[in-house]
């Protein structure tokens, strides 16, 4: 057993933590007993399923870690007092009688092929991605920075290619099916590297292959905190930039960690010629050769290449490592991936990304509405141009929303973590065209219609992607557990 042990750090709740990880000799190559077709199996329920069952083959999930506000973005509220609604308004869409925030005028055009949900609610105002991306039952600050914790469950990507394994019965697949990027969370901060997004009991075999981006950022993105700027590359990079399909991410990691990264495959960029001379690798189980043959193909790395687009694509996606994310994310799900993550990260401090308790209107205005509103409403056209958006879930996600009240006491004012209502965008993949799900209250403060329960959205997004929401998975004692716990499935988002 290895035992990595970091450094204290602490979240922007205040919380401590600590990085702790421990992997197991056969974790380190992403295998545990319980992992292997033909041991411990799914079980889905059998019984009536709809027109959409499995209309999505692929998923791109976008997580905006920190969380967005619902009023400057899916829920403006133009008729609130000024300490609510804020400095910014609310816009017409292409769809007569709904409006979204100011600030995202392109996706306000592309508003026919959406779907927003108004109405999300849990009761954990804090930053929960393992609870905002998987079946796990709550918040439990203590294992947010542990991702080989025995009680984290497997991310929805993780579950989705742990579900296609046993249904090609292992058969090698052309893509690896789940991928992140651009980098591993936590990676690029003060914080660990953040739970979530990992296979968790189902065992390294199924985290998502991260991969990794090491160039500075070419623009001051506004400030978190007073006198504290960075060059983000989520505002902007140079055209010659990069993804990396095994850089080192992860700040104070020897070589010998590497596994953190992914199943140790950060080793294997600089040595894809010689790996195919190895004789031991005749030796290796099936499950391991597969990842060899897949990391030493040069698909995935050609797929990854979004420097092979025309720079007018490009620059419709927007030259920021945010915008070419999403179209190294179409290329891959082009290429033949079944689910793709691509994470907006906070990038620097504790805090930041979408966490706007500081800053809240420069940050909102000048960074992270125009980015996302350039980047989202291109890659819909575009999956929608090339024929992919009815066959394509795209799922934005989030831990939670932001207060009703303005805080005016930081410079720049603030919204602070709010989880009794938010918004969420989805598209394609079957999800509906047009539609608004769910009401608040005049404050954008309490659910009023329709609550929806982040794993509903889970829920919903398996049924689209061809497994049953009520399906089961095994924990490392084999008793099955509920994919998306009290998640159930929301035919309303599909209508």
């Amino acid at each position: 057993m290895l035992r990595l042990q970091g450094n204290r750090k602490r979240l922007c709740d205040g919380t401590t933590r600590r990085d702790l990880l421990q992997i197991g000799s056969l974790g380190a190559f992403g295998l545990t007993l319980h992992n292997f077709p033909g041991g411990s199996h799914a079980q889905a329920a059998t019984h009536s399923l709809g027109p959409k069952f499995g209309q999505a083959k692929s998923c791109i999930l976008i997580y905006k870690y920190g969380s967005p506000p619902q009023h400057e973005t899916f829920d403006p509220k133009p008729q609130a007092p000024a300490e609510i609604q804020g400095e910014m308004k609310a816009i017409p869409t292409n769809v007569s009688g709904i409006h979204i925030g100011d600030h995202l005028p392109k996706i306000a055009q592309v508003m026919d092929r959406l779907t927003v949900v108004r109405s999300l609610t849990h009761p954990y105002p804090l930053h929960g991605t393992v609870y905002a991306t998987t079946g796990i039952a709550d918040v439990d600050t203590k294992i947010e920075s542990q991702p080989r914790h025995k009680r984290q469950w497997p991310f929805i990507g993780s579950l989705v290619d742990y579900f296609e394994d046993r249904r090609t019965r292992g058969a090698t697949p052309e893509m690896p099916r789940n991928i992140a990027l651009p980098f591993a969370m936590g990676s690029k901060n003060e914080i660990p590297p953040l739970a979530g997004l990992y296979g968790a009991m189902l065992g390294m075999r199924y985290d998502p292959i991260y991969t990794d981006f090491t160039a500075e950022g070419t623009a001051l993105a506004p400030e978190i905190r007073p006198g504290r700027t960075f060059k983000d590359p989520l505002l902007g990079i140079r055209t010659t930039d990069r993804l990396s399909l095994f850089g080192d991410g992860f700040p104070n990691v020897t070589s010998s960690h590497l596994e953190l990264r992914r199943s140790l495959l950060s080793q294997l960029e600089g040595t894809r010629r010689q790996l195919q001379t190895i004789e031991r690798i005749q030796t290796f189980t099936q499950q391991q050769q597969t990842a060899f043959s897949l990391l030493t193909s040069g698909r995935m790395s050609e797929a990854l290449d979004f420097t092979r687009e025309p720079i007018s694509v490009r620059e419709s996606y927007g030259l920021t490592l945010f915008g070419q994310s999403c179209l190294a994310a179409r290329r891959l799900i082009e290429a033949g991936s079944k689910f793709v993550t691509v994470i907006w990260d906070a990038y620097g401090l504790n805090a930041g990304s979408w966490d706007t308790h500081h800053n809240h209107y420069g940050r909102l205005k000048n960074f992270l509405l125009p980015v996302f509103d350039q980047t989202f409403s291109t890659l819909i056209l575009d999956l929608e141009q090339r024929g992919m958006l009815d066959e394509t879930l795209v799922l934005v996600l989030s831990e939670h929303g932001r207060t009703p009240k303005i805080d005016s006491k930081p410079v720049g004012a603030g919204r602070d973590h709010w989880s009794r209502a938010y918004s969420q965008v989805y598209a394609g993949g079957g999800m509906g065209r047009g539609i608004v799900v769910g009401r608040t209250d005049k404050h954008a403060g309490d659910v009023e219609e329709n609550p929806v329960s982040p794993k509903d959205v889970l829920a919903t997004a398996f049924y689209l992607l061809g497994i049953d929401p009520q399906s089961t998975f095994p924990d490392p004692e084999g008793r099955p557990l509920p994919i998306t716990g009290t998640g159930r499935f929301r035919p309303e988002l599909l209508d």
